[in-house]
Protein backbone atom coordinates (compact mmCIF):
# COMPACT_ATOMS: atom_id res chain seq x y z
CA UNK A 1 0.00 0.00 0.00
CA UNK A 2 2.81 2.64 1.01
CA UNK A 3 4.45 2.12 -2.51
CA UNK A 4 0.75 2.34 -4.23
CA UNK A 5 0.69 6.12 -2.24
CA UNK A 6 3.98 7.05 -2.76
CA UNK A 7 3.88 6.04 -6.58
CA UNK A 8 0.77 8.50 -7.31
CA UNK A 9 1.57 11.73 -8.44
CA UNK A 10 -0.07 14.56 -6.32
CA UNK A 11 -1.78 17.04 -7.76
CA UNK A 12 -2.45 20.33 -5.95
CA UNK A 13 -4.19 23.77 -7.58
CA UNK A 14 -3.34 22.14 -10.75
CA UNK A 15 0.31 21.44 -10.20
CA UNK A 16 1.56 17.57 -10.83
CA UNK A 17 4.54 16.88 -8.20
CA UNK A 18 6.13 13.44 -9.47
CA UNK A 19 7.73 10.96 -6.20
CA UNK A 20 10.59 8.92 -6.95
CA UNK A 21 12.31 5.92 -5.35
CA UNK A 22 14.85 2.96 -6.55
CA UNK A 23 12.31 0.61 -8.14
CA UNK A 24 9.92 3.52 -10.10
CA UNK A 25 10.06 6.92 -11.15
CA UNK A 26 7.14 9.27 -12.62
CA UNK A 27 7.84 12.22 -14.28
CA UNK A 28 5.90 15.22 -16.47
CA UNK A 29 6.05 16.77 -19.16
CA UNK A 30 3.85 19.51 -20.72
CA UNK A 31 3.18 19.97 -24.29
CA UNK A 32 1.13 23.14 -24.42
CA UNK A 33 -0.28 25.20 -27.81
CA UNK A 34 2.36 23.40 -29.71
CA UNK A 35 0.88 22.99 -33.30
CA UNK A 36 0.52 25.96 -36.14
CA UNK A 37 -2.89 25.65 -37.11
CA UNK A 38 -1.62 27.16 -40.56
CA UNK A 39 0.35 24.34 -41.21
CA UNK A 40 -1.89 21.68 -39.60
CA UNK A 41 -1.10 18.71 -37.32
CA UNK A 42 2.18 16.56 -38.35
CA UNK A 43 2.32 13.35 -36.86
CA UNK A 44 3.48 10.34 -38.75
CA UNK A 45 4.31 6.68 -39.13
CA UNK A 46 6.91 4.52 -40.59
CA UNK A 47 9.30 5.21 -37.42
CA UNK A 48 7.49 8.39 -36.67
CA UNK A 49 7.68 11.85 -36.94
CA UNK A 50 6.57 14.71 -34.84
CA UNK A 51 6.67 18.02 -35.62
CA UNK A 52 6.11 20.64 -32.62
CA UNK A 53 5.94 24.39 -33.46
CA UNK A 54 6.18 25.84 -30.30
CA UNK A 55 5.95 24.41 -26.83
CA UNK A 56 3.79 26.38 -24.68
CA UNK A 57 2.85 26.83 -21.05
CA UNK A 58 5.41 24.92 -18.04
CA UNK A 59 3.96 22.45 -15.83
CA UNK A 60 4.20 25.69 -12.58
CA UNK A 61 3.19 28.63 -13.53
CA UNK A 62 4.38 30.61 -10.26
CA UNK A 63 7.22 27.71 -9.34
CA UNK A 64 8.24 26.04 -6.09
CA UNK A 65 10.35 26.87 -3.41
CA UNK A 66 11.98 25.44 -0.37
CA UNK A 67 14.49 26.21 2.43
CA UNK A 68 16.97 24.58 0.20
CA UNK A 69 15.73 25.49 -3.55
CA UNK A 70 14.03 27.29 -5.51
CA UNK A 71 12.05 25.53 -9.19
CA UNK A 72 10.77 28.37 -11.66
CA UNK A 73 7.53 27.64 -13.21
CA UNK A 74 9.47 27.32 -16.94
CA UNK A 75 11.25 29.85 -19.56
CA UNK A 76 8.14 30.89 -20.98
CA UNK A 77 7.33 32.21 -17.36
CA UNK A 78 10.51 34.22 -17.71
CA UNK A 79 10.64 35.50 -21.51
CA UNK A 80 6.66 35.84 -22.32
CA UNK A 81 6.27 36.38 -26.40
CA UNK A 82 5.75 39.80 -26.75
CA UNK A 83 2.20 41.35 -27.29
CA UNK A 84 0.90 44.35 -29.22
CA UNK A 85 1.87 47.80 -27.88
CA UNK A 86 -1.26 49.59 -27.03
CA UNK A 87 -2.17 53.45 -25.98
CA UNK A 88 0.28 55.10 -28.95
CA UNK A 89 -0.57 58.80 -28.75
CA UNK A 90 0.96 62.00 -29.00
CA UNK A 91 1.78 64.54 -26.17
CA UNK A 92 0.80 68.28 -25.64
CA UNK A 93 4.38 68.97 -27.55
CA UNK A 94 3.08 67.18 -30.82
CA UNK A 95 6.74 66.04 -31.47
CA UNK A 96 6.81 62.91 -28.45
CA UNK A 97 5.17 59.88 -28.47
CA UNK A 98 3.91 57.58 -25.25
CA UNK A 99 2.86 53.89 -25.42
CA UNK A 100 1.23 51.93 -22.37
CA UNK A 101 3.98 49.48 -21.20
CA UNK A 102 4.39 45.77 -22.45
CA UNK A 103 4.99 43.36 -19.32
CA UNK A 104 7.76 41.58 -21.52
CA UNK A 105 9.71 44.23 -23.56
CA UNK A 106 13.58 44.90 -22.97
CA UNK A 107 13.28 47.73 -25.73
CA UNK A 108 10.83 48.95 -28.09
CA UNK A 109 11.13 49.83 -32.24
CA UNK A 110 9.13 52.51 -33.79
CA UNK A 111 8.00 52.46 -37.86
CA UNK A 112 6.59 55.42 -39.38
CA UNK A 113 5.24 55.83 -43.15
CA UNK A 114 3.05 58.32 -44.97
CA UNK A 115 -0.67 58.01 -44.41
CA UNK A 116 -0.87 57.78 -48.34
CA UNK A 117 1.44 54.00 -47.77
CA UNK A 118 -1.71 52.50 -45.85
CA UNK A 119 -3.95 52.41 -48.57
CA UNK A 120 -1.54 50.28 -50.18
CA UNK A 121 -1.09 47.93 -46.75
CA UNK A 122 1.91 49.61 -45.72
CA UNK A 123 3.14 49.43 -41.95
CA UNK A 124 5.75 51.58 -41.72
CA UNK A 125 9.66 51.72 -41.85
CA UNK A 126 12.17 51.77 -38.51
CA UNK A 127 12.57 55.24 -37.30
CA UNK A 128 14.06 54.42 -34.09
CA UNK A 129 15.32 51.05 -32.05
CA UNK A 130 16.25 50.05 -29.38
CA UNK A 131 14.03 52.84 -26.94
CA UNK A 132 14.41 52.04 -23.69
CA UNK A 133 11.36 53.43 -21.92
CA UNK A 134 7.83 54.00 -23.54
CA UNK A 135 8.20 57.78 -25.17
CA UNK A 136 9.90 58.73 -28.39
CA UNK A 137 10.37 62.17 -30.04
CA UNK A 138 10.10 62.99 -33.83
CA UNK A 139 10.90 66.49 -35.10
CA UNK A 140 10.22 65.13 -38.40
CA UNK A 141 7.57 67.40 -40.21
CA UNK A 142 5.46 64.98 -43.05
CA UNK A 143 4.91 67.06 -46.60
CA UNK A 144 2.03 69.43 -47.17
CA UNK A 145 -1.48 67.88 -47.21
CA UNK A 146 -0.07 64.41 -46.00
CA UNK A 147 0.85 62.86 -42.25
CA UNK A 148 2.21 59.91 -40.57
CA UNK A 149 1.11 56.78 -38.99
CA UNK A 150 3.13 55.19 -36.02
CA UNK A 151 3.84 51.63 -34.89
CA UNK A 152 5.39 50.78 -31.89
CA UNK A 153 6.72 47.12 -31.48
CA UNK A 154 7.89 45.33 -28.40
CA UNK A 155 11.39 43.26 -28.36
CA UNK A 156 11.36 41.05 -24.92
CA UNK A 157 14.87 40.22 -23.84
CA UNK A 158 15.42 37.23 -25.91
CA UNK A 159 15.28 39.87 -29.05
CA UNK A 160 12.04 38.44 -30.17
CA UNK A 161 9.99 41.19 -31.88
CA UNK A 162 6.41 41.81 -31.24
CA UNK A 163 3.52 42.02 -33.60
CA UNK A 164 2.73 45.33 -35.26
CA UNK A 165 -0.75 45.00 -34.41
CA UNK A 166 -4.13 43.52 -36.58
CA UNK A 167 -5.61 44.97 -39.44
CA UNK A 168 -9.49 45.45 -39.14
CA UNK A 169 -9.97 42.78 -41.25
CA UNK A 170 -8.42 40.26 -38.18
CA UNK A 171 -5.14 39.61 -40.19
CA UNK A 172 -1.96 40.52 -38.73
CA UNK A 173 0.11 43.49 -40.15
CA UNK A 174 2.96 41.91 -41.37
CA UNK A 175 6.91 43.53 -40.72
CA UNK A 176 8.90 42.32 -43.93
CA UNK A 177 11.88 44.94 -43.02
CA UNK A 178 11.34 44.75 -39.22
CA UNK A 179 14.37 47.16 -36.83
CA UNK A 180 17.47 46.02 -36.72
Amino acid sequence: MKQILAGLALLFCGVAWAQESASFKLSEHVFNAGSDPSQGSVLSSASYRIRLDAVGDSLAQTGLQGVSFRLDGGFVSTYPPPTEVAGLRFLADNVTLRWDPEESVGAYNLYRDLLTALAGGGTGSCVQSAIVGETATDPGTPPLMSGYFYLVTAKNRLNEEGTKGFRSSGAERPNPIPCP
